[in-house]
């Protein structure tokens, strides 16, 4: 099995040794070109040739650029082997028509359903017919008991709003929030991995400004910054300090932020990472990102609705136990 390397953008569950992935097979990983910083395909094809797997899997956690579904599709074929595609990233971006759609190209299809897709935790297979037999049972009875049912209808839901104009323009900001935050990245001095990015996430090198991501990851989170710490191609740092954060928008973006916060985002992130640490500092951090948490709400209606319910419910209770309390004293 050919697998991308995890510290190229690929994931666990794609051939690492401490994974059950990398226990159970025989992995050889693939990765990028060190000039680019983006897939090597005329290597991938050489390690196809000479190891001649039964399966490619293509698919990444943490690679910012487009993946080019047909090419794996061909290096496949040279070798009989199968081709599985995880898009669990991107596929929401799949399902807008902004990123290419590997399923002409697969033949089996894996994706979750809770990132850009923006729906469940969930996962979803997708296949070829003549493979539908053999998954099905490899899911259940192989590694599944009971489904849950009110996933499977939340997933129902987030592929019906998938199917939206709405859905579209979402992704769409989606993707111009995340160049918008990578051009203005780049422009306060952060090197960024393949330069820039293509889809909803992006890849911070800040070893080049003097730091680990560990270091950055708890400086972040020390102001009210959430960001993970991220392994970059031809690491040179062990995976619990690394090279880099990552930092993604699907969620801002359905917070109703625009191009115009990515910038204040991108200041706030610089300004925590750059400049000397005091509490004036940090105080005036904290205060931008309560700023824009609070012009950006979370689920306000839903917040308003169940706090009114729920005073509702008080004034019933108080107005029972009074009505109670008067009964008993006549």
């Amino acid at each position: 099995m050919l697998g991308m390397d995890l510290s190229h953008g690929g994931h666990l569950t794609h051939g690492h040794p401490l994974n059950f992935s990398g226990k159970y097979f025989n992995v050889v990983p693939y990765g990028v070109r060190k000039d680019t910083e983006t897939v090597d395909y005329d290597r991938l094809g050489e390690l196809t040739r000479e190891h001649r797997p039964k399966l490619i899997v293509a698919g990444a956690s943490a690679y910012p650029r487009v993946l080019e579904f047909e090419k794996f599709r061909e290096i496949a074929d040279e070798v009989g082997a199968y081709l599985m595609v995880d898009m669990a990233h991107i596929a929401g971006l799949v399902a807008a028509g902004l990123h290419p759609n590997p399923v002409p190209h697969a033949h089996v299809v894996t994706t979750t359903i809770h990132k850009t897709l923006r729906g469940p935790r969930a996962g979803m297979i997708l296949c070829k017919e003549e493979l539908k037999k053999e998954i099905d049972r490899a899911v259940f009875p192989g590694v599944q008991g009971g489904p849950l049912m009110h996933i499977i209808a939340a997933k129902a839901v987030a592929l019906k709003e998938a199917m939206t104009d709405e859905f579209k323009d979402y992704q769409q900001r989606i993707v111009e929030n995340a160049q918008a935050l990578a051009s203005a990245m780049t422009s306060n001095g952060f090197r960024l991995v393949s330069g820039g990015t293509d889809t909803h996430l992006m890849l911070v090198d800040v070893k080049s400004r003097g730091l680990l991501g560990s270091e950055a990851e708890k400086r972040l989170e020390e102001v009210d910054i959430t960001v993970n710490k991220n392994t970059i191609p031809f690491e040179t740092e062990p995976p619990m300090k690394a090279s880099g954060i990552r930092l993604g928008t699907p969620a801002l973006t359905t917070r109703g932020m625009g191009t115009a916060e990515m910038e204040q985002i991108a200041a706030l992130i610089t300004k925590a990472l750059l400049e000397p640490q005091s509490e004036e500092n940090d105080q005036a951090i904290r205060a931008g990102v309560a700023e824009l948490a609070k012009r950006f709400p979370l689920y306000e209606w839903a917040w308003k609705d169940s706090l009114d319910k729920a005073i509702r419910i008080q004034e019933d209770a108080a107005a029972r136990k009074e009505a109670a309390k008067q009964e008993k004293t006549e």
